[in-house]
């Protein structure tokens, strides 16, 4: 056994604790399967897109053969494009709408020439939003300052693609003032097309980008916010007589004028709604007109929200910032473990007829396919869902034609708290998902697997010891709600990505990432979930992003040039899981549910019994200074006495032991980094779990 001493990182500030030992239960309930996988087709990793001259670098054969080491098995190829509100040229060749001027809809060739090695996204010139889940260094052009840009909404949205009537998917932009001020004006300078009939508004609260399940606030319309008969233009709309003092403005826009100023005869070009700036504010007595929204590029302007944007772009917006690693480079290479693979297509930013050259480049290639992911994150592109839903309509179906083996899904959605929430509709809805998932069934679209995303915590400057307890309470919640909202249970749920934040920190490379993960995966698979994907696959490098400590989502970090591999505590948490909890073998492992007692205990517990007949109890302790000591007993629901492990038991324990990270601004790296530890021992009343630590007991029970 481990010893009792803590092992405490002196940069964290504890100190070795002569606490005594918490006494815990872990029960086992041995006749009540909750799920079974093989853990080679069930537990995965991620590669995506990074920084310019990054992926090869990341990805060279020495540095894939260190990755494939750590027993992950099949691959989701992750796609940031979106995330940047960019247009992904999946194949660097391909045909432009307006092939003389080398602009417009891009649809990248099917045809198969050399391998795609790189490929890069296009930033869109008619962006919206100002802030995006990427780089975040773009800008919207509503708010820019300069009335040549202009934004325009997806033309896929209009009527003439949808087939509905000109208010089922009415676009809006909301404008975020900073804080609340008194309203009473608005001017909008349009674009070609411009809104026939359109509608302003003030949101109730404080925030309607991010809702809460106990906030009551809504959109209300000024008194005399309804224009039924603009005539394009530049328009200035007194919204009231007297003031209403609000900090979000919403313009809702229906008819679109079908106009263009552009010689062109795409229809794409007529179809939407363009606004070049827009300015809210307050007219005095003397009509002196106050605009309260800063009009300047970049992020020195007033925050914009919009609803979709056209993926209209040119040559010239290549952003050579961001790569993705090649289709060819990544479906051929060593990563994929001769299992099919995960792929995406470009939807929100995208166009239907780019989607499906992808897909028909893959089949061509005869790349054997898990499947084909629609979305990367539609919820935090504030994309209303009845608006992606029929994008991801559009795209299913034609993706469908192609192949009716192909398994369609999505839509990635982003890590949220508890419930994911979006504006009322007509009948009150606020749910997200099953608005998304109505409009799909609706439509008879293909929906073959739901996808989503964890992250957990947002404030990494925060001690992890608080947070760690939360792991697995924060996943049950959102699974829970989301069968709430009508996720079909039938279908795969693949965790396509998850992460103990979207933001670096030294938690994601210290001891608390190996206990992350364990818990997370435990979580997951007690609660019947498929597949799940580590972000942070590939080797990488330390940053700060916040300014509080340097670290990254990753399992192995990459040192000088020439220097071997740090091995980081993810990666030894991942090879515990799959060779040690779990059998590597391709056969089924049944999952069972565990109770620690007492409850409110900091430890968690995940039983699977493995293919060789053996129980596996993987630990989890969350408590940085205490030990805990563990009695296991095993027994059915209908009363029968507990059992104990008998014979000789296999420990597996990870803890500050084997891993502690020294603390050392961008040169920060392992001070130990060791295999996990392994014990072979007879059975006993208990099992001692160290401080901080992941341990996997393995054994026989009493037949």
């Amino acid at each position: 056994m481990a010893a009792t001493a803590s092992y405490a990182s002196p940069e964290i500030g504890s100190r070795p604790t002569t606490e005594k030992p918490l006494s815990l239960s872990a029960i086992v309930t041995i006749d009540r399967c909750v799920n079974k996988c093989v853990p080679k087709r069930t537990l995965g990793g991620g590669v995506d897109g990074h920084e310019h001259d990054e992926c090869m670098r990341m990805l060279s054969k020495r540095n894939i053969v260190e990755m494939l080491s750590a027993g992950l098995g099949p691959l989701t190829y992750r796609l940031r494009t979106e995330l940047g509100g960019e247009v992904w040229h999946w194949n660097p060749r391909g045909t432009w709408s307006d092939e003389g001027h080398h602009c417009g809809y891009w649809t990248s060739s099917s045809s198969i020439t050399d391998p795609i090695t790189i490929s890069y996204g296009y930033r869109l010139p008619r962006r919206g939003n100002t802030i995006d889940q990427a780089n975040n260094d773009g800008y919207s052009r509503i708010s820019d300052g300069d009335e040549n840009s202009f934004w325009k909404s997806n033309p896929y949205l209009d009527p003439y693609f949808t087939h509905e009537n000109e208010e089922a998917h009415p676009q809006w932009i909301v404008i975020d003032l900073g804080t609340r001020k008194l309203l009473n004006s608005i001017r909008i300078q349009w674009g070609t097309p411009y809104a026939r009939q359109f509608r302003v508004e003030y949101w109730s609260g404080n925030d309607p980008m991010h809702l809460h399940i106990d906030q009551k606030d809504e959109w209300r319309t000024f008194p005399q916010g309804v224009v039924s008969d603009c005539a394009g233009r530049d328009s200035t709309v007194r919204l009231t007589n007297s003031i209403i003092q609000a900090q979000y403005v919403r313009v809702l826009m229906t008819h679109g004028s079908g106009t263009t100023t552009q010689a062109s005869t795409d229809i794409r070009d007529r179809l939407g709604f363009a606004v070049r700036e827009i300015s809210v504010g307050n007219t005095d007595d003397t009509g002196h007109f106050a605009d309260y929204v800063v009009h300047n590029p970049e992020h020195h302007q007033t925050i914009i929200y919009v609803s979709s944007t056209d993926p209209w772009h040119r040559a010239e917006d290549i952003d050579y910032k961001t790569e993705q690693p090649g289709l060819d480079f990544i479906l051929q290479s060593k990563l994929t473990n001769h299992l099919p693979v995960l792929v995406p297509v470009g939807v929100f930013y995208d166009t239907p007829e780019n989607a499906v050259a992808e897909i028909k480049y893959l089949l061509t290639r005869k790349y054997p396919l898990e499947g084909v992911e629609l979305g990367e994150e539609p919820d935090g592109q504030w994309a209303s869902p009845e608006h992606y839903a029929m994008l991801y309509v559009a795209t299913a179906k034609r993706l469908r034609n192609l192949s009716s083996k192909l398994k369609i899904g999505g839509p990635s959605l982003q890590n949220f708290d508890a419930h994911l929430l979006t504006w009322p509709d007509q009948s009150g809805t606020r749910s997200w998902m099953n608005r998304f998932l109505r409009f799909v069934r609706e439509n008879d679209s293909p929906f073959d697997f739901f996808s989503f995303e964890y992250y957990p915590f947002d404030n990494v400057c925060a001690d992890s010891a608080p947070q760690l307890p939360e792991v697995p309470r924060r996943l049950q919640e959102m699974l829970s709600s989301l069968r709430d909202d009508g996720v079909p249970s039938e279908i795969p749920w693949l965790m396509t990505e998850f992460g103990y934040s979207v933001f670096a920190s030294r938690h994601e490379v210290d001891i608390e990432a190996a206990l992350f993960h364990a818990d997370t995966v435990g979580t997951f698979l007690t609660a019947g979930g498929n597949k799940a994907y580590l972000y942070g696959y590939e080797p990488d490098t330390l940053t700060d992003e916040l300014k509080c400590s340097w670290g990254n989502l990753m399992m192995l970090q990459m040192p000088n040039a020439g220097q071997k591999l740090h091995r980081l505590s993810t990666y030894y948490s991942a090879g515990l899981i799959a060779r040690d909890w779990m059998q590597p073998v391709a056969a089924l492992h049944e999952i069972y549910p565990v109770i620690i007692e007492p409850t409110d205990a900091p430890v968690t517990a995940y039983a699977t019994r493995r293919p060789d007949k053996q129980w596996a109890l993987m630990t989890i302790n969350k408590d940085p200074n205490r030990s805990a000591r563990l009695a296991v007993r095993f027994r059915s629901s209908d009363g029968i006495p507990s059992q104990k492990f008998v014979g000789e038991i296999a420990i597996t324990q990870f803890s500050r032991e084997q891993y502690r990270w020294q603390d050392d601004g961008e040169n920060g790296r392992p001070a130990l980094s060791n295999p996990p530890r392994q014990i072979q021992r007879l059975a006993s009343e208990y099992y001692e779990l160290p401080p901080y630590s992941v341990s996997v007991l393995r054994g026989q029970i009493r037949n």
